[in-house]
């Protein structure tokens, strides 16, 4: 795994050549348990980074799409898996925790959800009121400059768009790490801003 832009933020990374973008995952080192948000699977590598950092103890998936490996990485180490409470009928994991808009997950992680995306509940996630997560409807194809998951595959543009500009609405953000393209380590509430603005 790779450091962030913070000392107890990490993340690796897979290539999808369909999109021709990086796929992510963040791990947050933290005292009370780790935090992995839409776990990749893991080579060996980084499982053996994962443990040395004190394993996980709860997986945040922020969509339906987004399970990737996060059923393994928790039959291996234990983890507790928490979801979207709008896609809870439909979601392919069992969860232990169901999560709702503006919902403190653990102290300093707040969920918002985003109306309109591809799945009914996706979440955001405001880590420590400066660094946004986020899963698909806000992404990064172009390094440097956020853009929106393409109209023909959101359910309602309209409340994508409103979604979008909650986000952008948000005091303080410096960093915006995508679930899906470059993540920006700097001047993310500027570029929420300027996506906004476009839409």
């Amino acid at each position: 795994m790779k450091q962030l832009h913070r000392k107890d933020l990490f993340g690796w990374s897979e290539f999808n050549p369909e999109r021709n973008i990086d796929f992510h995952s963040v791990l947050w080192v933290r005292e009370g348990g780790n935090v992995l948000i839409d776990p990749l699977p893991l080579s060996e590598h980084d499982h053996e980074h994962l443990q040395s950092l004190g394993g996980v103890e709860y997986i945040i998936i922020t969509n339906s799409d987004h399970c990737r490996g996060a059923e393994q990485i928790a039959g291996d180490m234990g983890a507790k898996v928490f979801g979207p409470a709008e896609e809870e009928s439909t979601f392919p994991l069992s969860c232990d925790r169901w999560l709702y808009d503006l919902e403190e997950v653990v102290p300093g992680l707040i969920t918002y959800r985003l109306d309109g995306s591809k799945t009914t509940g996706e979440l955001a996630l405001l880590l420590e009121k400066d660094t946004l997560i986020t899963g698909d409807l806000i992404r990064c194809h172009v390094g440097g400059e956020l853009c929106m998951l393409p109209e023909v595959k959101l359910i309602d543009y309209h409340k994508a768009v409103q979604s979008v500009k909650r986000m952008a609405a948000l005091p303080g953000i410096k960093a915006v790490l995508n679930g899906d393209g470059w993540p920006l380590f700097n001047h993310g509430g500027e570029a929420l801003h300027r996506l906004a603005r476009s839409l």
